[in-house]
């Protein structure tokens, strides 16, 4: 096996600029010129409440094509697109034999993720936004591609009082 493959196995992004490996002060150098005032936070501001973003918590019963690789990560990217939200990067992984995703949509707002245990009929998604981002939008993907045949959605404001 080439070291190639063998890290490819592993999961690591063999691309030689991955956006996954991009360090604060790589951003930091890149925005040296930005003064203090002119950068934003990103932090929400609602209800007269001030958090660092919103993370919804979402579990999936007997939904369709949570075993189907690509059908999961076209998934991701609309879902992305409907929160109106910047794709940094996607890494899945197919497990066997019983044919589970587990993977990551990196966000410059967060994150989406999944992990999926089609032989039980359940799929756990983890949506974390901050920003102008609307993760609820992303949900509304999930409900039209999965097909569940139930769906919860806890929300969670994270950082709140920050």
């Amino acid at each position: 096996m080439s070291k190639a493959q063998a890290l490819f196995q592993l999961g690591i992004d063999l691309d030689e600029n991955p956006s996954a490996s991009k360090t604060e002060e790589q951003e930091t150098a890149l925005h040296a010129d930005d003064t203090a005032e002119a950068r934003k936070d990103f932090f929400i501001e609602r209800d007269g409440e001030r958090y660092a973003g919103t993370h919804l918590i979402v579990d999936l019963w007997d939904g369709q094509g949570t075993d189907d690789l690509a059908f999961v990560e076209e998934t991701l990217r609309e879902s992305v697109t409907a929160a109106e939200a910047t794709l940094l990067h996607i890494h899945l992984h197919h497990f066997t034999p019983n044919d589970g995703i587990s993977g990551v949509a990196v966000l410059a707002e967060s994150h989406i993720s999944i992990h999926s245990w089609p032989e039980s009929g359940y799929a756990a998604l983890d949506i974390f936004m901050c920003g102008d981002a609307k993760p609820h939008k992303a949900v509304e993907v999930l409900r039209e591609r999965f097909k569940p045949a139930r769906i919860a959605v806890e929300e969670h404001r994270r950082g709140r009082g920050v």
